[in-house]
């Protein structure tokens, strides 16, 4: 069984609060010192998804992890390659830079044709810093695959892919044929640890690198350029308390004048 695995490198979502910000002229998070990026935890899931989905199937296939990013977006690539993957895939090039939900789906979609599309493909449920969930969705449309989204569980069967899916009031059972695109949420469980040497081994591994041109796109076509969602802002919410005594000879006064002051308000 041949899988490919999306991820994205995000800002560590354990990044103390006193350390995060925001540059709101620039509109991006601000790396915090000491305090290095992460892949995204949905899309570890997904690439433990895509290992059990091979073990179960004999352990025969090819298992590749493809990321739209920078150059330290190859460090996700390394986790997933030290967890078991065989192959790494990065599209990194300043075209891509500044782009939407729609522009990466196309440069993934587009990636995906070019490395052969196989039995599965696999993201996070969504990205852990804007949790809009929508990459794996459009990169199913482009390629005209059937998805399914928020999995919890997925199994083979007969060149199908029975998978339960997270929904509002419990779980949904659905058979879908391969290949497919296949969302994977927090519910699947604990992606594996790699060991050292597997560290190791995931470190010697050369990762394909390409631009926009590789993989048959122009510039205009992706990052800021192709975006059709425009971020007017990007900020922290400041949240500001005010508090107020009540000075009074006796608890019963102190009530009264609290009871009044909740009636002003009307919360009484």
């Amino acid at each position: 069984m041949d899988a490919i695995v999306c991820v994205k490198q995000i800002p560590d979502p354990e990044t103390p609060a006193a350390a995060f910000s925001v540059d709101e002229t620039a509109m991006k998070v601000v790396q915090a010192s000491g305090v290095s990026p992460v892949i995204n935890p949905f899309d570890q899931q997904g690439v433990e998804a895509a290992l059990r989905l091979r073990e179960a199937a004999g352990g025969e296939g090819t298992i590749s992890v493809l990321s739209l990013g920078p150059d330290s977006a190859r460090d996700a690539i390394k986790t997933g390659l030290a967890m078991g993957a065989d192959e790494g895939y990065q599209l990194n090039d300043a075209a891509f830079e500044g782009g939407d939900a729609w522009t990466t789906g196309l440069a993934l979609a587009k990636a995906i044709e070019k490395i052969g599309v196989p039995e599965v493909l696999i993201f996070g449920r969504q990205a852990a810093d804007l949790d809009q969930g929508t990459v794996g969705s459009i990169v199913a449309e482009l390629l005209g695959l059937p998805s399914a989204t928020v999995l919890r569980s997925a199994e083979l069967e007969d060149g199908a892919i029975t998978v339960s899916r997270v929904v509002a009031d419990g779980f949904e059972s659905i058979t879908t044929p391969m290949p497919a695109v296949l969302t994977i949420s927090n519910e699947f469980g604990d992606p594996r640890y790699p060991q050292l040497r597997q560290i190791m081994q995931a470190a010697k591994k050369q990762v394909t690198v390409w631009s926009p041109v590789d993989i048959g796109l122009d510039a205009a076509q992706v990052g800021a350029a192709g975006a059709r969602v425009k971020m007017h802002a990007l900020f922290q919410p400041k949240n500001e308390t005010q508090c107020e005594f009540i000075e009074a000879d006796t608890a019963e006064e102190k009530a009264t004048q609290l009871a009044a002051k909740l009636r002003e308000v009307k919360l009484l």
